[in-house]
């Protein structure tokens, strides 16, 4: 059994760097008999051991981070899950979550994968991940990660912090900022799984054809007839769940389309991501 002192300073010094609590940091130095850099490494293998544990839990709690870039043309979107809303609205865990969105706008990566490869400080996103764990003792992760660029792109962070969404333009005319605004709500409350009708992948198109035949048949209609019905029940789709074609929420009397076309001709959407934890 050691008995080697540990000071109230060394103890200090391991929270500062590590986060953990005083008491898993007294342990840790502890069992390392003094050695500070033995003591980090015992908190990241209970990190790791937390972090396999976890693997199953589910993670439905977390925080939702959207930021636009100084000239407009770069958005990014990040979201950092957890298992409990108290831990969703920590200080320290949003401040964690920001300097991961920070370190996507500095380094505009191509994936989740390739953010969680970047150094925060002198880890990797991945590496302070399984931190984050051992100090936590939560299942915690970089579920969703989106980015886009264009000539004018807009953000928007919806209350809570659970869910933002952002819109790519090709242009930007007057206006476009509460126009932008406006489309990038309407995406996060009406939840479009695309731009426009082409925009569709063809698996989705498939099911929702397969599902208006099936509700077809349970409503007796003729098997002549069956066809020509879920074609309806595609179209029906398209207006509900694809941006250009929803009713503007502000103005019911006009779709999307029209609307962007009342605020410039040439205006055009090239990208829409929504982003949402919960």
């Amino acid at each position: 059994m050691s008995t080697t002192a540990i000071s109230a300073s060394d103890v200090n010094k391991l929270r500062q760097q590590t986060g953990a609590g005083m008491m898993d940091c007294k342990k840790a130095l502890t069992e390392a008999n003094g050695d500070f850099e033995a003591a980090v490494d015992i908190l990241r293998k209970k990190g790791q051991k937390i972090a396999a544990n976890r693997q199953d839990r589910e993670a439905k709690e977390g925080y939702v981070f959207g930021k636009l870039s100084a000239d407009g043309k770069f958005g990014a979107i990040v979201a950092v899950c957890c298992e409990t809303d108290f831990v969703a609205i920590n200080a320290d865990f949003v401040k964690y979550g920001e300097s991961i969105l920070d370190l996507a706008m500095s380094n505009k990566p191509e994936n989740a994968d390739a953010l969680k490869a970047l150094k925060l400080g002198n880890q990797t996103v991945a590496e302070t991940l399984v931190d984050q764990m051992g100090k936590i003792g939560e299942k915690i992760d970089v579920v969703d990660y989106q980015f886009v660029k264009a000539e004018k792109v807009i953000v928007y962070n919806h209350p809570g912090n659970k869910l933002a969404s952002m819109i790519g333009f090709n242009s930007s005319p007057a206006g476009i900022d509460e126009a932008g605004k406006n489309i990038a709500m309407q995406t996060a409350a009406m939840a479009p799984v695309a731009i426009d009708k082409d925009d569709v992948d063809a698996n989705t198109i498939e099911r929702e054809i397969e599902i208006g035949k099936d509700q077809a048949r349970q409503e007796g209609k003729p098997e002549a007839m069956i066809e020509k019905i879920a074609l309806g029940k595609l179209n029906k789709f398209y207006t509900e769940y694809t941006l250009l074609n929803q009713s503007y929420i502000k103005d019911e009397k006009m779709t999307v389309r029209q609307y962007v076309e009342s605020i410039d001709k040439g205006l055009k959407i090239t990208a829409m991501k929504r982003v949402k934890i919960g």
